[in-house]
């Protein structure tokens, strides 16, 4: 079996220096003058153009003291008081408001549509961002049954739809046209959900992709991961203490670092297949995506889901029917009952799942120690696959 070059990110090391340098601002509260210290070590970084391993270090303390210096502004702002002018209207807040408006009147055909509360709840958060309608049984569902990220709009939600206006756009012909429609549809969408930081923090990601696949880099890689993490980071050094951002980039670090290795492991059997191609796949994501998140949310949320790879099984493709079928009902209202059949499809398969025996492994919550020693065992693991392959 050929043996794959590993990975190289140079931007991983940046990024990793920013995040420290916030986690320290944020423990400790320095009061030094990071700016000036930052200049020193760009100056010191230009001058150690001769030695690349020292100049590498110095580097990273450069990223590192950047992050100190942005947190200790973020923290400022934070502290004062904030004064708006009312009466100022950009094309911005136009944009946004219109898009609110649109939203509302979407809330308002998925309530003509769906049949019952639980349909609407569903639908409205899937789709739209809204959890208003979800109530603590329905969240308590898909918390045990491992489903409650399909709740959150995320990179799920818009890598489906990206996938759906590339395919309907012009495609491989007209490559950059595609790729500008796929964007700004993202973009809109976006809007229309109201911009929330999640959402945004997808579509950044998903159009540095459509940027990068221009230049014919097509793949996903940890550059790609790192420098969107950099780039959100440095607009907001806050993100990096809220959870949704830990898992999201958690989850797709651990696919990069995982999938490549899970695929050597693929059996000839499943390549000659279509269907088990997929079944691997789906596991394959899967499991991936939990080695990266299970001990955050075993911290966070204390527990674990038994059966998520059965969940995803079920839910992706669900997932990906409603979401087309909302930007069907859009277009044609009359299509509305087909799709309240398939979130209640949803809704029953989820509510199967969180039943059964052990669903779900209760009253977790592990120390930040035994979160770290968890990373390091699934690192060895990582570790022990390169070198078995």
């Amino acid at each position: 079996m050929t043996r794959r070059k590993p990975v190289l990110a140079p931007l991983l090391w940046p990024a990793v220096c920013l995040m420290a340098g916030f986690t320290a601002q944020h423990l400790c509260c320095f009061t030094a003058p990071w700016a000036v210290v930052l200049v020193a070590l760009v100056a010191a970084a230009v001058l150690l153009w001769r030695w690349a391993v020292v100049q590498s270090i110095v580097i990273g303390l450069c990223f590192a003291v950047l992050g100190l210096w942005l947190m200790q502004r973020s923290d400022a702002s934070t502290a004062l008081p904030h004064y708006t002018d009312q009466t100022e209207s950009t094309a911005f807040q136009r944009m946004k408001q219109r898009a609110l408006q649109w939203r509302e009147a979407l809330l308002q055909r998925y309530k003509e549509v769906a049949e019952t509360d639980e349909q609407y709840a569903v639908l409205a958060a899937m789709t739209l961002g809204d959890k208003s309608a979800l109530t603590k049984e329905l969240r308590q569902t898909y918390n045990v049954a491992g489903a409650s990220h399909i709740l959150a709009l995320s990179g799920l939600h818009l890598g489906i739809i990206y996938m759906l206006l590339t395919m309907l756009t012009l495609g491989r012909r007209r490559h950059w046209l595609s790729q500008l429609v796929a964007v700004l549809g993202i973009w809109a969408f976006a809007f229309l959900t109201g911009l929330s930081v999640s959402v945004v923090r997808s579509a950044t990601m998903i159009s540095l992709y459509a940027l990068f696949s221009l230049g014919g880099r097509r793949g996903a890689s940890f550059n790609l991961l790192c420098f969107t993490a950099l780039v959100m980071l440095m607009a907001d050094p806050q993100a990096l203490f809220d959870v949704s951002f830990q898992l999201s980039f958690l989850s797709v670090m651990a696919i990069l670092l995982f999938m490549p290795l899970f695929d050597e492991y693929r059996p000839q059997v499943v390549l000659r297949y279509a269907p088990l191609q997929w079944l691997w796949s789906m596991c394959s994501v899967s499991l991936a995506a939990q080695l990266g998140v299970a001990p955050l949310i075993a911290f966070y949320f204390g527990r674990f889901p038994t059966y998520f790879l059965l969940t995803n099984l079920i839910v992706v493709p669900l997932a990906t029917l409603i979401l087309y079928g909302a930007l069907l009902v859009m277009l044609v209202p009359a299509a509305g009952g087909v799709l309240a059949w398939v979130v209640q499809l949803l809704n029953n398969a989820l509510a199967w799942l969180s039943q059964l025996p052990g669903a779900s492994i209760e009253g977790l919550h592990p120390s930040v120690l035994q979160t770290v020693l968890c990373y390091l065992l699934v690192l060895i693991f990582y570790g022990l696959l390169r070198r078995l392959r």
